[in-house]
């Protein structure tokens, strides 16, 4: 059935010299595959350019849920993400960010809440003007409420905050998943912060390493599926 959709390219591989498989967040099947034929060939409708991670598209899909990959009949972007494209730093926030919900957006139901957050997100980055240094950890922290695990703040008590039961706590952990004061306290105020506020937090690259690597630590305990990222040295090494 031929169908229209929205979607949040995530992740695409070369198959065999005349076809993509490109794995698409869209907005009325969730995650879904797509094979297109004919990338890269001169007379191809289809463009590289519209394929990289993070991008905006609209779609014209033969949609059949017991197929494992689907097929697309024409794909546009939706929205010109010049800025993601052409500025470093925003195209490695894209391909880290974009890799990680290829990792961790595995079943194929939509979800119109996560996928205006995901799409906002998006937008925000290509037009804003800020450092963007500490977009991805807002990015990540605020995508914990959509997939079941967002920090519980209700304690009082910020002394320590525990990974695996993810709530702050008055005493240490018993196990060695947690976080000092320290990095409890800024997870708090990040917690606390949005995309546009993002930049009043101050911190040293050694400090968004840290934290960085304790919220990935996170998403594992709580997505056991949820394993290595190709891209985190290639952001890590960004930022220093």
């Amino acid at each position: 059935m031929q169908e229209k959709t929205s979607g949040i390219v995530l992740h695409s591989i070369k198959h065999n010299d005349s076809s993509t498989i490109v794995s698409i967040y869209t907005r009325h099947f969730g995650r879904v595959s797509y094979s297109i034929y004919g990338m890269g060939k001169k007379k191809s409708r289809y463009r590289s350019a519209f394929l990289q991670p993070f991008c905006l598209v609209e779609m014209d899909v033969s949609h059949l849920p017991s197929k494992e990959l689907q097929q697309i009949k024409d794909i546009r972007p939706s929205k010109q993400l010049i800025n993601i494209l052409c500025d470093p730093i925003k195209s490695a926030l894209a391909l880290f960010l974009s890799e990680v919900l290829y990792r961790i957006l595995t079943q194929t139901d939509a979800d119109e809440e996560l996928y205006k957050f995901i799409e906002s997100a998006v937008i925000y980055l290509n037009d804003s003007q800020s450092s963007n240094a500490n977009f991805h950890l807002v990015f990540l922290l605020k995508l914990t409420r959509y997939m079941g695990f967002e920090p519980n703040r209700d304690s009082p008590y910020t002394a320590y905050f525990d990974l695996q039961e993810g709530s702050f706590t008055l005493n240490r952990p018993r196990h060695e998943n947690y976080l000092d004061t320290e990095y409890a306290l800024l997870l708090q105020e990040f917690l606390a912060t949005d995309f546009k506020d993002m930049d009043h937090i101050s911190l040293t690259r050694e400090k968004r390493r840290r934290l960085l690597n304790a919220i990935i630590e996170f998403y594992k305990l709580h997505i056991p599926e949820f394993r290595g990222l190709r891209s985190l040295d290639v952001l890590h090494n960004l930022f220093d």
